[in-house]
């Protein structure tokens, strides 16, 4: 009895094999039939999941996308039972740098795919980049979650916050990625930029972040 097709893993798989090639060549350079080759299958099953490449292209980056969710929850995880909105939002953030081979991945394929939008007619009408941001609506309730708990400093805005924070991150994670600084450093910004929204406990407000022998500085 023929072994019956699994089309979700088979789509899986393909999608799998796309974010290989374009972490090797660059996503601007893979096409079909590349993928095709790597996964190792025939071009026309291929076309058979993906009607064109920029449907294969964007159901690779949602897979990857996925599997950076995957990757928040688990750090998310790391920091104990019942973690304040703070630990959870350092979460999210740190789990977006370049530090290792899948985050590296990530970043440097969502860029590409975000790059290639803006000259590829085909490619901007695929719904990735004009989805809801999911991650800014989440960074913003959690902040909202901060400011009624009492642990944001008088006057912040949760939703420019949120809106800030991830750009930040976003630039953060570029810079690490071409070299030009490393992981530990794009921390330390992050973590000096977070101790400006959130209060080192409810109801105190200092008016500098002090060290012992001085205002914090990178």
């Amino acid at each position: 009895m023929p072994r019956r097709v699994d089309h979700a893993e088979r789509r899986t798989e393909i999608a799998e094999a796309l974010v290989r090639a374009a972490g090797r060549r660059g996503l601007h350079a893979v096409g079909m039939r590349d993928v095709a080759a790597e996964a190792g299958v025939s071009l026309r099953l291929v076309q058979y999941y993906f009607e064109s490449k920029e449907k294969l292209l964007l159901f690779g980056l949602r897979h990857l996308a996925g599997r950076f969710g995957e990757r928040v929850a688990a750090r998310i995880r790391a920091t104990g039972t019942g973690p304040g909105p703070r630990a959870v939002v350092e979460a999210l953030l740190t789990a977006a740098l370049p530090v290792d081979e899948e985050s590296r991945l990530f970043h440097h394929l969502y860029t590409s795919y975000a790059m290639l939008s803006v000259t590829d007619e085909a490619l901007a009408a695929q719904p990735f980049i004009k989805d809801p941001d999911a991650a800014e609506q989440t960074l913003t309730g959690l902040l909202r979650q901060a400011g009624d708990a009492g642990l944001l400093r008088p006057g912040v805005d949760a939703h420019a916050a949120a809106v800030g924070l991830l750009a930040m991150s976003a630039g953060l994670g570029t810079s690490v990625l071409v070299g030009q600084r490393d992981a530990e450093s794009a921390t330390t910004v992050l973590t000096y930029h977070l101790d400006r929204i959130f209060l080192d406990r409810p109801g105190h407000a200092p008016g500098y972040l002090t060290t012992g022998t001085g205002p914090r500085s990178l």
